[in-house]
């Protein structure tokens, strides 16, 4: 049975920060493929400022030279509202044999209740938190039976098909897709943040540059 991570955002930009995370829990927990996927329509934030092309093609690009690692562009093609739920439930129909994982980072653990279904994702996946190594963030009071209940370590998500946590350690690197559009909104070099290639795409394409 294959073990598979699932990795959303609105990557705008795709940056080191969210590829170095991806890259740690993938080898940590050893999954045998991780499906990055770009948000569409994000419910609880304002609309990407990249096109949805723009940020496929920023993602296709830091992931090419990732094994194991690929781009999944089926909340683009959706209408309405990206919801994480219909997205697990879709990819659960087309692979029942594999056990997928939710990789989230502890700000959106945090906010899990406020998310559509969130109580059906037990149902459909594990979630693994990552947590910056020495740091332990208090479980919000809605979600401390669900975590005292189904917490566990790496090791037990191939025992199960889904309904675990697990929490895992990451160097989580220091860098937001906010700060960075603003960087290249004013100019300024996004070396070192971004993938390469990467930025070579927003400055030939001149992506979150001001109108002129």
């Amino acid at each position: 049975m294959s073990l598979v991570g699932v990795f959303g955002g609105t990557f705008d930009p795709v940056h080191c920060g969210h590829l170095r995370t991806v890259l740690e829990l993938k080898t940590a927990l050893g999954l045998d493929e991780v499906l990055v996927i770009p948000c569409g329509q994000p419910p609880h934030r304002p609309p990407p400022v990249a096109s949805a092309n723009a940020r496929l093609q920023m993602l296709a690009a830091a992931l090419a030279d990732l094994d194991g690692m690929r781009v999944d562009a089926r909340e683009l093609s959706r209408d309405g509202p990206s919801y994480t739920v219909d997205t697990l439930d879709s990819l659960k129909k087309e692979s029942p044999g594999a056990t997928l994982c939710l990789l989230l980072g502890s700000d959106a653990f945090a906010g899990l209740e406020s998310w559509h279904r969130w109580q059906d994702l037990s149902a459909l996946c594990h979630i693994v938190v990552a947590r910056r190594p020495g740091i332990t963030r208090a479980v919000p009071a809605g979600l401390q039976a669900l975590v005292s209940a189904a917490e566990g370590t790496s090791e037990v998500l191939r025992q199960q098909s889904a309904g675990r946590i697990v929490f895992c350690e990451t160097s989580q690197l220091d860098v937001s897709s906010s700060h960075l559009r603003a960087q290249a909104a004013a100019g300024l070099s996004l070396r070192w943040l971004v993938p390469e290639n990467v930025e070579r795409l927003i400055e030939e394409y001149g992506w979150y540059r001001p109108k002129t």
